[in-house]
């Protein structure tokens, strides 16, 4: 969908006082056409297309959930927002069938309303985004294919730097998270190839696991962006409805990265990225989100990264804490061995504590790690741009 439809709404309600009102509230932000029935819906977005339709369900002629399936078969990429007075559980799950992306009940919170809205919004720029960076990987990969052996490894960094960029839209957000991405990168990887050489893992480690997990750990938090400001910025901890929505950056980055799987011929580290964002929150006890995946359920790179992620959270500044020392927060995740983490994952934390220290003491000289796939070392990095 071209950038310039992208902050349009169309309205379809067979009540003009409700037309009027939703105009009123929204048009300073975004430009809203109307249309009264979903006759007119449909052929107003075939001359012009919405990014959002906010769809009554009670309306002469077409009824909403005609409406709603006829606008996902020939435009699949526009969100619909079913607005209906009806509350009930039946109704809502009528509205999904037809293929709602959302359903707001009237009366609404027009503060609530609004951030709804803007949800959608960023969600749909989130993926736009995601299909840019994931065609510039693709047209670089088109041509790099066609040059000898020699420039393979310039294909692969290339297309790191690709992701690490994506990723950066959602770290750049928060400023007190700054050279996050850089160092549970490297504490994933120090932690994949402890388990690689001993333990139940050593089969399921290889070089491709390997450089799958650097290329993709950086992307498990790219969710966040569809994230309101309000929420994601907030100096201090989250109310229970907060958490709520904070917690959706999971499946909002896994559904994300799952759409460019399905457009990237044989999927690669982007399987592994989406599972990863998915499933990072789970804890091995089964108390964590979003599905109360317990166990060996919780896919192993996901495991990994869940270390790596709340260890470095551990150890860093917050504006609602203050940081843990390096020694504070493995006693923490020691402690949290078949509660939050995989056993044998934390034993590979315990036995490689120390170059986790180190790559912290590097982060301050501001360089990231590299992976050398051929022969799994680290090396000295080059310099990562912010």
């Amino acid at each position: 969908m071209a950038n310039d439809l992208a902050k349009r709404i169309l309205i379809v309600d067979d009540d003009a006082s409700f037309r009027r009102l939703v105009t009123t509230t929204m048009q300073n932000d975004y430009e809203i056409e109307e249309a009264e029935n979903g006759s007119v819906a449909l052929r107003r977005i075939a001359a012009q297309a919405p990014g959002l339709v906010l769809l009554d369900i009670m309306m002469p002629g077409l009824d909403g959930h005609q409406t709603c399936r006829r606008i996902k078969a020939s435009w699949p990429k526009i969100r619909v927002m079913m607005v209906s007075a009806r509350s009930s559980s039946g109704e809502k799950l009528r509205a999904f069938e037809a293929g709602a992306d959302d359903y707001v009940v009237k009366p609404f919170d027009p503060q609530d309303f609004c951030s709804r809205i803007r949800l959608h919004f960023q969600l749909q720029e989130a993926l736009a985004g995601a299909a840019a960076i994931r065609n510039e990987i693709e047209s670089r990969n088109m041509l790099l294919r066609q040059e000898a052996r020699r420039h393979t490894q310039d294909m692969i960094a290339l297309q790191d730097i690709a992701v690490f960029t994506l990723a950066k839209v959602a770290e750049s957000r928060d400023q007190e998270t700054a050279g996050h991405l850089s160092r549970m990168r490297a504490y994933s990887q120090i932690l994949a190839e402890e388990l690689s050489h001993r333990g139940p893992y050593g089969a399921q480690i290889d070089a491709r696991f390997l450089e799958d997990l650097y290329r993709s750990s950086p992307l498990h938090d790219i969710g966040k962006v569809a994230i309101p400001d309000s929420i994601l910025l907030k100096p201090g901890p989250l109310t229970a409805d907060e958490f709520a929505v904070m917690r959706q950056h999971a499946v909002i980055g896994a559904d994300i990265l799952d759409e460019a799987v399905t457009r990237c011929p044989g999927g690669g580290f982007l399987e592994m990225a989406a599972l990863i964002a998915r499933y990072h929150h789970e804890h091995f006890d089964g108390k964590g989100y979003p599905l109360g995946l317990s166990g060996r359920q919780i896919p192993l790179a996901a495991r990994i990264v869940a270390v790596a992620d709340v260890y470095d959270a551990l150890t860093s500044v917050r504006p609602y804490k203050r940081a843990m020392s390096v020694e504070e927060a493995k006693a923490t995740v020691r402690r949290e061995s078949g509660r939050h983490f995989d056993p044998v994952v934390v034993a590979a934390f315990l036995k490689r504590f120390d170059d986790l220290v180190l790559v912290r003491q590097e982060a301050s000289q501001d360089f990231a790690l590299v992976y050398d796939a051929p022969s799994l070392r680290r090396h000295q990095p080059e310099m990562v741009g912010t």
